[in-house]
C-alpha cells in the first residue's frame, strides 16, 4: 500500500516534516518508550499532526520500581541492557496484540531511549542509549538500530531538544534510508550540529543490516566528526567506551598495526607489566583495560581512508583479543583527555623511543597558547605515564632509550623533570631479539612472497593473514619466491 502522502525527497528535510512523512505513512505504527528527558521524540508526532496513524501507545516509565516491573530489575537505569529490555518489550507486544488485525499491511516497530539529561545542579554525565527496533516491510523480520549520544548543550532544555531531533532522525532513517546505511548515518545529526550532540556508538543488527558492517560504521563516525573515537571488541562487536572503562585503569598502545608485529606485541605486554606494578597498593584496583589505537591520521596517511586497509588491520588486531580504539586525537593529550571522561584511574600510554622523541616536537603544539609546556600539563595530569620501549639502531646496534634520548638542548630540563617525577618510564622488561622487527619490514616481506615475515608477527596474526590474504598476501608467491632461493 502506497503512503497518502509522500514527503519522503533526497534533499533535507527540517525535523517537523521528517515526523509528518512517518505519520503520513499507513505502513509505520508502533509503541514510544522514553525514559529521562521527557517525552521528548514522541513529542514531535504529536505535534505535527497525524499521529493516530503512527503511534500504538507512548509511555514513561520514570519511576524505577515501576520501570523494574515492566521491563525487569537492572543496576543501571541508563544502560544499553536497559534499552535493549525496552524495545524487545515494547514491540513483543505490538506483535502480539496487533499482528493478527493488521499484520499484513503494518510495518510494527517500538522506538525507546533512557537518558540522563542535565540535572538541577549540572553534576551528572548528560547522555543517553537510543533505539529502534522495526520491520522494514509488513510481516518481515526484525531489524534494529541502537545509539548511544552525549549531550553538550549546557541546558536542559536544549539537550531536551536536540534528544528529540535525533531521535526523529533516527526513525526517519531507519524507515527510509535503511538501504543506505552510510547516508542514515550522515542523517543522524541533520538539524543538529557536533557542538550539540556527540554520537560515540551505532550498531547495526537484523535483517535489513544483514551485511553491514559495524566496525565500518564506527569508523564513519569518527570520519564524520560525529564522535572522536569508536570501540569495538575482539569478536568485531561495537563496544561503548564508557560501558568498558568505567573505572578502570587503562593501558594504551597507537600504531599503524600493518600488520601487527611481535614487537606490538611485547611492546605492551612489558608496558602492562611495569604499570600493573604502579598500581599495587591502590584502593581496590581493577582489571586494567588495554587498547591497541590507530589514529584517523594514520588510517588517511594516503589521503583517503581504504576500508579494505582499515577492516584488515581491525582483523589482526581483533585476532590479538585486544580492544580496539579508533580516534580522531592525534595529539596524546587530547587522547588522555578523552580517556578521562571515562575512567577516574590511572593512564598510561605505551611508546617507542622513536615516538617520544616526536613527543617533544614543539611543532605539533604550535595551535595552543601555552605550547609544549600547556600541552604536557594536560598530558601529565593525574598521574599519567608514559611507558617507553627501546629503539634498535640497526648500524651501531645500540638502543635509544629514556636514558640517551637526543632532546633539544631547551627542552632537556622539562624531560629530565618529567622523567624524575617518573610520568615518563624506561620499560626493562623487554625482549631484545625483537627490536629488528619493523612493521614497514614485515609488509614489504608479505608483498615480495618472502617467508620470513611470518617470523615477524605473532602466530594468531600470521593465521589471519594467509587465511584472508592480507597486504597482498598469496600463498602461490611465496612458495614461487621460496623456491626460487632454494634454486639459488
Amino acid at each position: 500500500m502506497a503512503p497518502r502522502t509522500s514527503l519522503v525527497t533526497d534533499g533535507l528535510l527540517d525535523t517537523h516534516r521528517k515526523a509528518l512523512a512517518i505519520n503520513l505513512d499507513p505502513r509505520r505504527y508502533g509503541t514510544f518508550a522514553e525514559i529521562g528527558a521527557g517525552q521528548e521524540v514522541v513529542r514531535w508526532f504529536f505535534r505535527v499532526g497525524g499521529a493516530a496513524g503512527t503511534i500504538a501507545k507512548s509511555i514513561s516509565a520514570y519511576d524505577m520500581a515501576v520501570s523494574d516491573a515492566i521491563y525487569g530489575h537492572t543496576e543501571r537505569y541508563v544502560a544499553r541492557k536497559r534499552l535493549q529490555s525496552m524495545l524487545d518489550h515494547e514491540h513483543e507486544l505490538n506483535l502480539q496484540r496487533l499482528r493478527d488485525a493488521r499484520g499484513d499491511t503494518t510495518a510494527f516497530f517500538a522506538f525507546s531511549d533512557t537518558v540522563s539529561a542535565r540535572n538541577f545542579a549540572g553534576t551528572n554525565d548528560s547522555h543517553g542509549w537510543i533505539g529502534v527496533k522495526f520491520q522494514a516491510h509488513p510481516r518481515d523480520q526484525d531489524s534494529q538500530i541502537i545509539i548511544h549520544v552525549r549531550m553538550l548543550d549546557v541546558e536542559n532544555q536544549l539537550q531536551q531538544e536536540a534528544l528529540g531531533i535525533v531521535g526523529v532522525n533516527l526513525l526517519y532513517g531507519a524507515f527510509f534510508l535503511h538501504h543506505d546505511p552510510e547516508r542514515l548515518v550522515e542523517s543522524l545529526i541533520h538539524n543538529l550540529s557536533t557542538d550539540r550532540i556527540e554520537i560515540d556508538m551505532i550498531e547495526f543488527s537484523g535483517i535489513e543490516f544483514r551485511s553491514v558492517d559495524n566496525r565500518v560504521m564506527s569508523l564513519k563516525l569518527v570520519q564524520l566528526g560525529l564522535s572522536g573515537a569508536a570501540m569495538f571488541g575482539a569478536h568485531g562487536q561495537v563496544l561503548q567506551p564508557s560501558e568498558v572503562l568505567y573505572r578502570h585503569p587503562v593501558l594504551v598502545e597507537r600504531g599503524s598495526f600493518r600488520p601487527v608485529t611481535r614487537v606490538n606485541m611485547d611492546m605492551l605486554s612489558s608496558a602492562n607489566d611495569a604499570f600493573t606494578k604502579s598500581l599495587e597498593g591502590n584502593d581496590s584496583p581493577r582489571e586494567v583495560v588495554q587498547l591497541l589505537e590507530i589514529t584517523m591520521r594514520n588510517l588517511m596517511a594516503s589521503g583517503e581512508i581504504d576500508y579494505r586497509d582499515f577492516l584488515a588491520r581491525a582483523d589482526m588486531m581483533a585476532a590479538t583479543g585486544k580492544i580496539v580504539l579508533i580516534s580522531d586525537y592525534f595529539e596524546y593529550y587530547r587522547l588522555a583527555a578523552y580517556l578521562r571522561r571515562y575512567t577516574n584511574q590511572r593512564i598510561g600510554i605505551a611508546m617507542g623511543a622513536g615516538s617520544l622523541l616526536e613527543l617533544f616536537d614543539e611543532k605539533y603544539y604550535t595551535h595552543l597558547d601555552g605550547g609544549i609546556l600547556e600541552s604536557f600539563g594536560r598530558l601529565f595530569k593525574n598521574d599519567l605515564r608514559v611507558y617507553v620501549y627501546p629503539l634498535l639502531e640497526a648500524a651501531t646496534n645500540t638502543l635509544t632509550t629514556v636514558e640517551n634520548l637526543n632532546v633539544a638542548s631547551d627542552l632537556r630540563k622539562l624531560f629530565g623533570h618529567l622523567v624524575d617525577r617518573g610520568c615518563i618510564v624506561q620499560l626493562e622488561n623487554f625482549d631484545r631479539t625483537l627490536l629488528h622487527i619493523f612493521s614497514r619490514d614485515a609488509l614489504k616481506r608479505i608483498k615480495a612472497g618472502d617467508a620470513s615475515w611470518q617470523d615477524m608477527v605473532p602466530p594468531e596474526i600470521a593465521e589471519v593473514i594467509r587465511k584472508r590474504g592480507l597486504f597482498g598476501y598469496h600463498a602461490a608467491n611465496e612458495a614461487r619466491a621460496t623456491a626460487a632461493r632454494s634454486a639459488s
